[in-house]
């Protein structure tokens, strides 16, 4: 059978069926066709996807990158941390030396000099040496009492008015702000 003409030309259609096609071909035809128009319309760019890829890609990178920095500035503040904290743990083993030193001086026999003058080298030489590491002592005499930078080891009535220090029985040490030992101290009560 011929095919239909087409109604404007008088020419047939070549992509229509002639009609002696099977319906269900003509369905397949149909759809295949609907189908490639399909993908035409939603295939994407593919420069546009290049630089969406592109852009996924650099700002994956850039998180990387931050987080990575962030890791490297943690570290390297607990390992200051750390220093610090072995730092405080040796000092606070070396202040009884330098009490005993203190100690040491105060009831020397004036008659051994020789010997006082030896302890004052050594006591001075470790002082020296903790001044060097930033310990700072602190003697809190006359100061008002403040439990972050004193311990009260008694009280003791005076005229002076209450929560003055009035003596020292040990000298604190800071480390920084950060105190390594508290004052020793009498309060008046």
């Amino acid at each position: 059978m011929p095919e239909a003409p087409d109604e404007t030309t008088g020419q047939p259609d070549p992509t229509e069926p002639a009609g002696d096609q099977d319906p269900a071909t003509e369905k397949e035809y149909d759809e295949a066709k609907e189908e490639a128009a399909s993908e035409e319309e939603a295939a994407p760019d593919p420069v546009a996807a290049a630089e969406a890829e592109a852009r996924r890609y650099l700002e994956l990178a850039q998180r990387t990158q931050a987080e990575f920095e962030n890791f490297r500035k943690r570290a390297a503040r607990e390992a200051a941390q750390a220093g610090d904290r072995a730092k405080a743990n040796l000092i606070r083993e070396l202040l009884p030396v330098v009490d005993n030193l203190e100690r040491a001086l105060g009831t020397a026999n004036p008659e051994e000099d020789h010997l006082a003058q030896g302890v004052r080298l050594v006591l001075q030489e470790l002082v020296n040496t903790l001044e060097r590491n930033g310990i700072k002592a602190y003697d809190p005499a006359g100061e008002p009492f403040d439990p972050s930078l004193h311990e009260a080891l008694s009280t003791r009535e005076t005229e002076n008015g209450a929560g003055i220090v009035l003596d020292v029985v040990e000298k604190g040490y800071k480390l920084g702000d950060n105190v390594i030992r508290p004052a020793r101290v009498i309060v008046s009560a």
